[in-house]
């Protein structure tokens, strides 16, 4: 039978193998989780709270563990692994604190004797999701359904199945009712029937737009709920009167986390002429003083996920100079064993160049020169994607009017880079996909908001 193979990107060796479902086992495990989930949604939210505060202790105490997974697996540094481990605790205190309040009836006003919204599951939400963080884009969807009262229901990067083992061991140790939360482990090309399974009531993914788009069309043609949290080319658009320092500290910080493996990361920044050879000054010093290494040691920056990754990005790069753009540091492969990239400064990009139209999902930072502050934010505009933005200025009235009227996108940040928060909602708009994940938005994508009307005799 087949098997999913991990790799460590950092060695290039197998770390573990895993036995594909059968299609006999993957049966009888959504028999399972949706019994189980019967029994779930007819539990009291003081039941789900005691398993949610218990889940946030589990991940607090093994957060060193489930780093070292991480890095062992897709090459996130340690403690970047860690902080990913106590997000998604915070994320169990959060729906614990809230949660209840959320899923209230409320009661609205009309002519009849009584009316009310009443919240309730839809039954399993399958959630596929991507290796780059494997801990929290797993919590994200699942906390929130299963919260909610639904049963959760994992496709998993093929990479990263310890981690989805660990996940499902943590719902275990934390007290929530076995089967619950359960992941299968398939390849991708499988997914089209576990949508198509009677069992499952809603289907969300993070990942690419075609894979969105593809996972879109399966629920469609059975009239599935979805949600779809895709790729990103998040522009950072530095205006004259920006502090260059502040700019250029979240600049790196919001493109080298995770080796720049996120959606989310700062793809283009977009800088007035009138600072462009500052900034550019400022972001080299910075970025020479970042270390790339073995992720288990203390490192701002591990390898990338894996060698053909690597490859993609150095293919995108090589492409945008062939283009025009001018290599200003990285862009060369380093000849040792492991899926390293260097830190690549690339500037003079413009659209049309793989480096701006292109979503490129590695430590690349593409600069573009707008002749004017109304140029930034056309430029910023001109994508085929709307996950993130920031916007950095003096002017906080003003900033907060381009990210409030004047850049298409779900996140704006002004002066700070684009982060998820499980206090607030989170998605994208155009090629980015729809729906939300977190907050009190996240969790009503996957439930029924059912409208009660009781009237005399």
């Amino acid at each position: 039978m087949k098997k999913l193979i991990s790799i460590n990107p950092t060695t290039q060796e197998v770390v573990h193998s895993y036995q594909v479902h059968s299609s006999e086992e993957i049966a009888f495990i959504l028999s399972q989780a949706e019994e189980a989930q019967k029994f779930w949604a007819s539990s009291t939210i003081s039941f789900r709270n005691s398993c949610l505060e218990q889940l946030s202790g589990v991940l607090k105490d093994k957060a060193r563990e489930y780093a070292k997974l991480m890095a062992l697996e897709m090459g996130k540094p340690l403690d970047q692994g860690v902080l990913e481990v106590e997000k998604c605790a915070w994320l169990c205190d959060y729906y614990r604190e809230y949660g209840e309040e959320f899923l209230m009836d409320k009661p609205v006003e009309t002519e009849n004797t009584k009316s009310f919204i009443s919240i309730e599951p839809l039954g399993l939400v399958l959630g596929v999701m991507p290796w780059n963080f494997p801990f929290w884009q797993v919590f994200r969807f699942a906390l929130p359904a299963i919260t909610a009262g639904n049963g959760a229901i994992l496709k998993h990067a093929s990479n990263v199945q310890g981690c989805a083992a660990a996940i499902k061991t943590c719902f275990k140790e934390a007290g929530y009712p076995d089967n619950i939360f359960h992941n299968l482990v398939i390849p991708g090309n499988q997914v089209k029937q576990i949508i198509e399974h009677k069992a499952i009531s809603a289907v969300t993914i993070t990942g690419s737009t075609p894979a969105g788009k593809a996972v879109a069309a399966a629920a469609g043609t059975v009239l599935k709920k979805t949600v779809l949290e895709l790729g990103g080319s998040d522009p950072y658009v530095i205006l004259d009167d920006a502090n260059l320092d502040q700019a250029v500290a979240a600049c790196v910080a919001g493109r080298l986390l995770n080796a720049g493996q996120s959606c989310i990361a700062a793809k283009r920044l977009i800088v007035t002429k009138k600072n462009e050879n500052q900034f550019i000054t400022r972001l080299e010093k910075e970025l020479n003083r970042k270390v790339l290494g073995d992720p288990m040691d203390e490192v701002d920056m591990g390898p990338m996920v894996s060698i053909a990754a690597r490859n993609q990005v150095h293919d995108q790069v090589q492409s945008s100079i062939a283009s025009g753009a001018s290599l200003k540091m990285g862009g060369i492969i380093p000849n040792e064993i492991g899926a390293y990239y260097p830190i690549t400064l690339l500037t003079d990009v413009k659209p049309g160049m793989v480096a701006f139209d292109e979503e490129i999902f590695g430590p690349v930072f593409a600069i573009v020169t707008a002749e004017n502050e109304d140029h930034t934010i056309e430029l910023a505009n001109w994508s085929e994607f709307g996950l993130g933005a920031a916007v950095f200025t003096a002017d906080l009235k003003r900033g907060e009017e381009i990210a409030r009227k004047k850049i298409r996108a779900g996140s704006c940040f002004v002066n700070d880079f684009v982060k998820s928060d499980p206090r607030l909602p989170f998605g994208g708009v155009k090629n980015s996909g729809y729906g939300r994940e977190l907050s009190i938005y996240g969790m009503m994508e996957f439930v029924n908001v059912k409208t009660i009307v009781v009237n005399k005799v």
